[in-house]
């Protein structure tokens, strides 16, 4: 089933981006349910993938750092679908693979595994 984007990409300067054949994917998180990605370029990281599989439709949240080309864009989710999404089970037929993509930087990382002390958080009143 061909990818159709809905996108306002065309509104946005696209700059940026190489060649869609060196983005490489890493998995993060594997449940019965959902995978995480990070995205590379070489050895920078640019983005996030989080893939929910729900009945017969597969939800995909990217999050790209930088702005990329809307060809680049678009050959990376097709390559998430070959590579993860249509691997996923091979009973699973699926009705739809929605996809959102997003723009944005990491501001901050939280864990319970790092004291607030190492984490240098300001004093918050409630």
């Amino acid at each position: 089933m061909p990818l159709r984007s809905h996108s306002s990409a065309g509104r946005r300067a696209a700059v940026g981006g190489s060649a869609v054949n060196e983005y490489r994917l890493t998995r993060l998180l594997r449940t019965l349910t959902s995978e995480i990605y990070l995205v590379w370029d070489g050895e920078r990281r640019i983005g996030q993938v989080d893939v929910h599989y729900a009945d017969d439709v597969i939800h995909a949240t990217v999050l790209l750092e930088p702005d990329v080309k809307q060809e680049a864009e678009t050959a990376l989710i097709r390559r998430l679908d070959r590579e993860v999404v249509s691997g996923h089970r091979e009973d699973f037929e699926r009705e739809d693979f929605l996809v959102t993509v997003y723009r944005g930087s990491e501001t901050t990382s939280y864990s319970d595994a790092v004291s607030e002390d190492e984490l240098d958080l300001p004093d918050i009143s409630w």
